[in-house]
């Protein structure tokens, strides 16, 4: 599982409903991105919203349907 961010890839570790885990945490601002799910050969990719962006102090990442 990945989060791209303007061309930027961010491994994750575990994604819920309405949220991701950054394997590392980091700062950025709130922007769209992109969830790559990739299990054996087949790929799923969905937009998302980042409403409250990252921050370095958790690996919790808020995300939101894009609109």
């Amino acid at each position: 599982m990945q989060l791209l961010i303007n061309g930027l890839s961010f491994p994750l570790l575990q994604m819920g409903p309405d949220f991701v885990f950054l394997q590392q945490a980091c700062n950025h601002p709130p922007a769209n991105a992109t969830i790559i799910l990739q299990v054996d050969q087949s790929e799923r990719r969905w937009n998302v919203r980042l409403p409250e962006g990252i921050s370095a102090e958790s690996q919790r990442v808020a995300i939101a349907p894009e609109l």
